[in-house]
């Protein structure tokens, strides 16, 4: 069967790292009944250089009718002075919500091979493993805007049936891996937060076999340093879960080692390595592809349902990690170029 990509590269090394992930979903049909077309669309600075706007509206129909979607990075230095309104950043939000995205899934995950990588004291970061679910289209970003005079605002909404339907991602997420859910928030403080905190420990309690707690957003942020491995799936907001999932991501040596997948309640989905667009060392051809290749194994086991594929992804990627292979963000010594290490995943998917 035959599955349309939208491969969204957008801007700095974003371009780089999808390359070849595409280059990897073409291995897997290769080797599978998979088979992938691509179409290509500008989307952040690179829209806006083209086009004026982050994301056109008629870029977003094409990119509807897509089965899933390949993002690579968006923003930079160069439009850090435009509007709110047409930054970069603007692309992800209508990618988001405008495709009912509402679940981001970031595993953080500290590969054997790169035990020693790990920022925390040596050991206590061995078999990390965890899942961060960030609600992805309410929240302070999502929010209403606007300044008074000399006064700025941003409101932080979210409704039961939003916080709702993220549990419910989690409690999924949760069955197939320890059963074990801790809820991040700010209830001590934020009004939005003690909403989330009463629905989440409803749903909670109507639900057999898995443990659950709550953790205030703060202590959260100490614990993922102190004591990692406390964390199995995690659960929090959008503002909190972007933040959170970026300080995790230390743990696991590099932020070029981390995917993620954007879900709604279909099969579409979108993924994309967790690391910005990196504008100083865009073009250079030294990015680490690892965090885009690793969800296209997401997009195959979330979207398409093909466990043993994403298993092939995953796999290679160890295998790789395993001989060696490191791209300058993880070695000093003789580092693999972007494509270098593409071609060093690609030849252990058979």
């Amino acid at each position: 069967m035959t599955y349309k990509i939208a491969v969204l590269g957008g801007d700095g090394i974003g371009v780089e790292v999808t390359e070849q992930s595409v280059r990897v979903l073409d291995k897997i049909a290769s080797i599978s009944d998979m088979d992938f077309e691509y179409e290509y669309y500008l989307v952040g600075g690179a829209s806006i250089d083209k086009y004026g706007i982050p994301l056109r509206p008629e870029d977003f129909e094409k990119i509807a009718k897509c089965d899933n979607v390949l993002l690579g990075a968006v923003g930079g230095t160069k439009w850090d002075n435009l509007p709110s309104e047409i930054r970069p950043e603007q692309a992800l939000f209508k990618l988001r919500g405008g495709l009912q995205l509402f679940a981001n899934l970031r595993p953080i995950i500290l590969f054997d091979e790169l035990s020693d990588e790990c920022l925390l004291k040596k050991g206590v970061g061995n078999g990390l493993d965890i899942l961060i679910i960030r609600e992805l289209t309410g929240g302070i970003y999502f929010g209403k805007k606007w300044r008074d005079g000399d006064t700025a605002h941003d409101t932080m909404t979210y409704s039961v049936s939003e916080v709702e339907r993220i549990v419910k991602v989690a409690i999924e997420m949760a069955k197939l891996r320890k059963n074990n859910i801790i809820s991040v928030d700010k209830a001590n403080v934020l009004e939005s937060s003690r909403l989330w905190r009463e629905v989440f420990e409803g749903m909670m309690s109507k639900t057999c076999g898995i443990e659950y707690s709550n953790l205030l957003v703060d202590n959260a942020a100490m614990q993922l340093i102190r004591n990692p491995k406390m964390f199995d799936v995690m659960v929090t907001s959008n503002l909190f879960g972007d933040i959170l999932s970026d300080e995790a991501s230390m743990l696991t040596g590099s932020i070029g080692m981390l995917p993620s997948a954007s879900l709604g309640d279909g099969s579409k989905g979108m993924y994309e390595p967790v690391h910005g667009s990196a504008p100083d060392i865009a073009g250079r051809g030294i990015a680490n592809p690892i965090a885009s290749i690793l969800s296209v194994g997401m997009m195959l086991r979330y979207s398409f349902k093909r466990i043993e594929l994403a298993d092939k992804v995953d796999n290679a990627v160890k295998s790789a990690l395993k001989q060696g292979a490191r791209c300058a963000d993880l070695v000093t010594n003789t580092p693999l170029s972007t494509k270098e290490m593409g071609d060093v995943i690609l030849s252990y998917i058979v």
